[in-house]
């Protein structure tokens, strides 16, 4: 706030921190610790290789929000500015809510160091940093990617690839990928591993 002003910082989603946490090990006390509070922490072990290689990995993640956002959802809140993405999938039509829990379920197969964070207006998809940003969008029936891939290193398609780097959204990502059907899900697949594998 000091630095940017208070209305940068009003934009700024704070519903939910995380704490980072980066040693050269972690105890099994450590680990049993974190389990027992109900924030968002992650433990990070790094180890340096060399004198130019620095390995970073994930020891533990616990999270606060529910992954399961189908479910045991929050009612609608009036007079609120935007629909949170509970809120968008709730309102979703089962065609777009089937294919949402696709595209989950073949991110989440992608490494057991996979974790999902449901923030106020995106999911986040993320190994120790996002690979994938979704936003859900009923009225067009479209799922939008956002994910870690330069878009002037492939030729973009209208209409299913954009380029987002210096536009502004919810989330990370300089690619949009647009899903409005099954059939771009499967297309998207090559990108979203690719940008898992480079975070």
């Amino acid at each position: 706030m000091k630095n940017l002003g208070k209305e940068y910082a009003e934009k700024i989603d704070w519903s939910s921190p995380r704490l980072l946490c980066i040693a050269g090990d972690f105890s099994k006390y450590d680990i049993h610790a974190v389990k027992q509070i109900p924030r968002n922490i992650e433990l990070i072990r790094y180890c340096k290789y060399q004198s130019d290689l620095l390995l970073l990995e994930l020891v533990n993640s616990t999270t606060t929000q529910n992954t399961q956002i189908i479910k045991d959802m929050e009612i609608p809140r009036k007079g609120t500015k935007y629909k949170t993405v509970s809120d968008l999938l709730i309102e979703s039509d089962p065609e777009l809510q089937d294919r949402y829990e696709s595209l989950k379920a073949f991110m989440e197969a992608l490494g057991d160091d996979v974790q999902i964070n449901v923030l106020k207006y995106y999911i986040a998809f993320k190994r120790i940093k996002n690979f994938a940003c979704v936003e859900i969008h009923p009225k067009t029936k479209e799922i939008r990617v956002f994910v870690k891939i330069d878009p002037k290193s492939l030729t973009l398609e209208p209409g299913f690839t954009e380029d987002y780097k210096n536009i502004g959204h919810w989330g990370t990502g300089d690619l949009m990928i647009i899903l409005k059907s099954e059939k771009d899900l499967s297309r998207a697949k090559e990108l979203i591993v690719k940008s898992y594998e480079s975070n």
